[in-house]
């Protein structure tokens, strides 16, 4: 059980941003989707949004129990499943909007990707934990980038571009706390930077429109440049104080496509405002500052990198997620946490905060 003194150290700010942004997202779903669902219940998407929320939290609890540091002898097993589940959406996984991502198991189906990026924070930590002082050369961080690539792979064959690009922000964020050497550091940031346009040719055609569209979207105005069109107008015709719950227009006349999932955050725009856009991007401030917290003042390494990885991830979806709807980034798949609609994720995301709560309880003082 939490003794005392970790009960005391629990990050109730991490909790209160956590429960803001669920709750928030549950409700913007259910205004995204009450006209249209794949049932005759208006509400599917938000009951199902909603009774994953609660297992989720109840799952937090329990999480809080046991030690986080268990996970770093499990590092290596779990990124054997990890790749076996990757590996098994090649050949048993369902299609749909043109990728193979997801798998179906009775009434629930799941993103293996969307666990695979947590699998990979643990499995990385503890790798690096083990090579502490060894990230001073590329040929230290070859044995590291060997690691991530392969799951890199599996998920940029679904295809899947943007979960695959998530690796490569946990693998900087992570190896930037194990320790690397920041001029290191700096020149393969350049070298990548430099390869950049070497890349255009390995992509997929609807993959090389979304860049296109993301230079002008007008190029294809009703086709890739379709859902960046409508969420930017979707977003400033909420103005300050938005339409109001259930009456934006862009949403609600099916104008704006996936608005519960990728582009959930144009709903948030035009039916809550510019007030109401700011209010989430403070609870994702909040958030995200609490784990930097929480990797600096981690009791162990182990721990430090794990939040890390955990802050580094939602960090970039945040950030990708929003760019792309208000056309400041190119359209991917990326969800945003805790408030697009989606099981796998959501439940990564909730696992998350529960393994950063579980590190913050466990230091010897909160610290805010």
């Amino acid at each position: 059980m939490i003794d005392r003194r970790s009960f005391r150290n629990i990050d109730f700010w991490m909790i209160f941003s956590t429960l803001a942004l669920v709750g928030i997202g549950i409700l913007m779903i259910g205004s995204a989707t009450h006209i249209n669902t794949p049932s005759e219940d208006r509400y599917w998407f938000v009951q199902r949004q909603g009774m994953f929320a609660v297992i989720n939290f109840v799952l937090i609890l329990v999480m809080l129990r046991f030690d986080y540091r268990i996970l770093g002898p499990l590092g290596n097993l779990l990124y054997g499943v990890n790749l076996l589940m990757l590996i098994a959406v090649m050949f048993v996984g369902q299609s749909a909007l043109g990728a193979q991502r997801w798998i179906q198991l009775g009434p629930i189906t799941i993103q293996p990707s969307e666990f695979a990026k947590l699998i990979m924070i643990i499995s990385l930590a503890h790798l690096l934990d083990s090579r502490e002082e060894k990230m001073k050369s590329v040929w230290d961080l070859l044995p590291v980038g060997a690691f991530v690539i392969v799951p890199f792979l599996l998920v940029l064959k679904q295809p899947d571009l943007g979960t695959s690009l998530v690796f490569l922000a946990i693998l900087l964020g992570m190896v930037f706390v194990a320790g690397i050497d920041v001029k290191l550091l700096l020149k393969i940031l350049g070298a990548g930077a430099a390869c950049m346009p070497a890349f255009w040719f390995f992509l997929k055609d609807y993959q090389k429109s979304r860049l296109t569209v993301f230079l002008d979207p007008n190029v294809d105005p009703l086709g890739a440049g379709y859902h960046i069109i409508q969420s930017k107008i979707a977003i400033g015709s909420g103005q300050l104080f938005g339409k109001g719950l259930f009456a934006g227009s862009q949403s609600q006349l099916n104008f704006l496509p996936e608005n519960h999932t990728d582009f959930i955050f144009a709903v948030i725009g035009e039916e809550l405002g510019f007030i109401g856009s700011i209010v989430i991007l403070a609870l994702y401030f909040l958030l995200l500052y609490r784990g930097v917290k929480t990797a600096q003042n981690a009791r162990d390494k182990f721990g430090a990198l794990l939040a890390a990885g955990i802050t580094s991830m939602m960090a970039f979806h945040v950030m990708v997620n929003i760019g792309m709807t208000i056309g400041i980034m190119p359209v991917t798949g990326i969800p945003l946490p805790f408030m697009s609609y989606g099981v796998s994720a959501l439940t990564t995301n909730l696992i998350s905060v529960g393994i950063l709560l579980n590190i913050q309880s466990r230091q010897q003082k909160l610290m805010f």
